[in-house]
């Protein structure tokens, strides 16, 4: 949800000295002579101003964007329809996606193709940086049931697998947070919300396959290869991960061949002398840098 820009109006009117009255002495006219041509130019640049503002009025074409597919959100000749599921696929468990805003446009973003392997009943995306009960109930009520779960790694988060072999009542929902590292931190921290559910992590081998998009460290998921990892272990069922990350593939296989790079982990470039930019002078950032050279976990 894009902040929308505040409306600029026109220049307030230019007013404008009425000639010289009768009583000015000479050396007043003179004065006044002598000042014509500053005033012309003030005055001219004040037009100009005015001018330049009233362009602010112009209505503004938006650009033309490609159709779309209505299921993939692709542009229609690079659909990956064929790469999904003939119907969304049969879950039990609810899944709640936590989108950042500024995830919301992006042209590679994998949101829109987990969201059309799943039904709509099952899978629902929430955008925006802070909620409350006030300003969604629904997702209040389902953060304090006892059955449902947040995947967000930390000290205090339990090992997904571990937790449901273990756990007296069986979960029913997840809520996934989409976006960078720092803005999926800074939903979490700051929404008292999502600390209310069982804190639960991925404690997997399988290395991203989001190759297109650069990952802080080798072991860190795409949003969509979290959900297929998780709702796999869920519902007990590791044909839901090969069929949620085929679309995944197929978008990289088609950037890739199309120009695209395979990114490397910031992990990956530190440890092997190939990071491209200067280490920052931040203390803060250069620690931070030094755990992923040192594998530790952030």
């Amino acid at each position: 949800m894009e902040p929308q820009k505040e409306a600029r109006t026109p220049g307030d009117p230019v007013a404008r000295s009425s000639g010289p009255s009768r009583s000015q002495t000479p050396n007043d006219e003179e004065r006044q002579e002598g000042d014509t041509a500053p005033a012309e130019a003030s005055l001219g640049a004040e037009a100009d101003g005015a001018c330049a503002d009233a362009l602010w009025e112009l209505p503004v074409e938006p650009a033309e964007r490609r159709p779309e597919c209505s299921r993939c959100s692709r542009p229609q000749k690079v659909c990956l329809c064929p790469f999904l599921p003939l119907h969304p696929l049969h879950i039990s468990t609810h899944l709640y996606i936590i989108q950042h805003p500024a995830e919301e446009n992006k042209v590679l973003r994998t949101v829109p193709l987990l969201t059309a392997c799943l039904p709509q009943d099952k899978c629902k995306v929430k955008i925006g940086r802070r909620f409350s009960e006030e300003r969604d109930p629904e997702l209040s009520t389902v953060c304090r049931k006892s059955d449902t779960l947040i995947l967000y790694p930390g000290a205090e988060a339990a090992n997904l697998e571990e937790f449901i072999l273990d756990s007296p009542i069986y979960p029913s929902t997840i809520i996934i947070i989409d976006g960078t590292w720092s803005q999926a931190k800074d939903i979490f921290y700051k929404n008292s919300l999502f600390r209310l559910p069982k804190q639960v992590q991925l404690k997997t081998s399988i290395s991203s396959q989001y190759v297109i998009r650069t990952q802080p460290t080798n072991r860190c998921l795409s949003t969509l290869e979290c959900a297929a990892v998780a709702l796999s272990i869920l519902e007990k069922n590791n044909y839901i991960q090969e069929t949620l990350l085929r679309p995944l593939q197929a978008l990289c296989s088609f950037q890739l061949q199309h120009g695209a790079q395979i990114r490397l982990s910031k992990e990956h470039l530190l440890k092997n002398g190939l990071y491209p930019k200067p280490m920052p002078k931040n203390k803060r950032k250069l620690r931070k840098m030094e755990l992923l050279m040192n594998s530790v976990k952030i």
